[in-house]
């Protein structure tokens, strides 16, 4: 026959007493959740490793872009620059050969001024060409034409062509002392050597040994000098009775 069985109330004082009695439990899930964390740790350092690399070698790219494009802004400044340059001298060099054509007028100008007589300065179709003269002048001068001044000034081969040279006191060796024809620069540049006469020292003397001077001749000393050469003469003695004049054919045949 089965006993009935009464339950037992439960108490709380009954339930702190049997959590007493039972052991500390250990914590098994901790190391399961710890291991996780250190991978996803290692996984971010990778890829903060990784994009600090990428980074550095884009900052490295552009770095070498920049310079690579301040380089090319260089070469096309300098290339612009030359080109600008080359158009300028080439410019320069179209005018010089025209320029160089009209000097041929100015030297006939100045020619025809320089042998017009003094009576016919004064009128007016003189005047009206020298401001002919003048304007052209001034043309020329505004594309960079310049005279050279050529006289007193020390002769350069690289400005000056010798005509002549020209004994001149006073003047220095090499010394530029007349112009034939003038001398122009264009923009810094000879277009036409002056054409100059150049001083030149005179020639020296060729220099003669001399002997020595001989003493003075005079008649006093030269009879002397004999006289102290001859040796003295014995006196003559006369004849004696014994010998006989010669006679005068044996004279004769003598002499």
């Amino acid at each position: 026959m089965a006993e009935a069985r009464t339950e037992q109330e439960f108490t709380p004082e009954q339930g702190q007493s049997e959590g007493s009695e039972r052991p500390a439990e250990t914590p098994t899930e901790a190391p399961a959740a710890v291991a996780p964390e250190a991978a996803v740790r290692e996984g971010e350092a990778e890829d903060l490793a990784h994009l600090r690399a990428a980074l550095e070698e884009a900052q490295k790219r552009a770095d070498e872009y920049l310079d690579q494009w301040r380089r090319s802004v260089a070469e096309f400044s300098n290339y612009r620059k030359r080109v600008e340059r080359e158009r300028q001298e080439f410019a320069q060099q179209a005018n010089a050969r025209l320029i160089g054509r009209l000097l041929v007028l100015l030297d006939d100008f100045e020619r025809a001024f320089a042998t017009l007589p003094p009576g016919l300065m004064n009128f007016t179709w003189i005047e009206g060409l020298h401001l002919i003269y003048r304007k052209l002048q001034v043309i020329l001068e505004g594309e960079g034409l310049e005279a050279m001044e050529t006289v007193g000034k020390p002769f350069d081969p690289l400005e000056h062509e010798a005509v002549a040279y020209e004994e001149v006191e006073g003047a220095e060796e090499g010394q530029v002392i007349g112009e034939v024809q003038k001398g122009y620069r264009l923009h810094g540049r000879v277009l036409r050597p002056a054409l100059v006469r150049v001083a030149r020292a005179p020639a020296r003397e060729p220099i003669v040994a001399q002997a020595p001077a001989e003493p003075a001749f005079s008649p006093a000393t030269s009879e002397e000098s004999t006289s102290a050469q001859e040796p003295a003469s014995s006196p003559k003695e006369p004849p004696s009775a014994d010998q006989k004049p010669p006679a005068e054919g044996q004279e004769s045949a003598g002499a």
